[in-house]
């Protein structure tokens, strides 16, 4: 990967940067993120934590021990979901300054997902999380 990953909050207040290519690209739909973003589920792509610099008035919920979800203290989007014990941070697609240039790898927690979607790609799909 040649160009950094960007992307910000819906008011401009909150931007990051990650000089790192993905580690993955999953849809998670676990009721958990759906609470977390208010939508049906969460798209990201998961860099290392390290290759990130956020810049603004991020505010952090642990949703869970492992995961603190990241949104701007300004106009509540959400942004980030952080696992620190991992060192890796996931940026929402709907963050992203170019969410196109990314397509999802994986849809993961299936078994919670809403009961009316139905996936028109073809990647793999896991009831739970995905396979280590």
């Amino acid at each position: 990967m040649t160009e950094a990953i960007t992307g910000g909050c819906m008011c401009g207040a909150l931007t990051y940067r990650a000089d790192a290519g993905p580690i993955n690209v999953r849809v998670c739909h676990c009721t958990i993120c759906q609470r977390a973003t208010g939508t049906s589920f969460f798209a990201r792509i998961l860099v290392p934590l390290e290759a990130v610099q956020i810049s603004g008035p991020v505010h952090w919920y642990n949703s869970s021990t492992e995961l603190a979800r990241g949104f701007c203290a300004r106009c509540g989007s959400t942004l980030f979901s952080k696992r620190e014990s991992h060192g890796v941070i996931g940026l929402g697609f709907g963050s992203l300054d170019n969410p196109n240039d990314f397509d999802p790898e994986e849809h993961i927690w299936v078994s919670e997902q809403q009961k009316w979607l139905h996936f028109a790609d073809e990647v793999p799909t896991h009831a739970g999380p995905a396979p280590s």
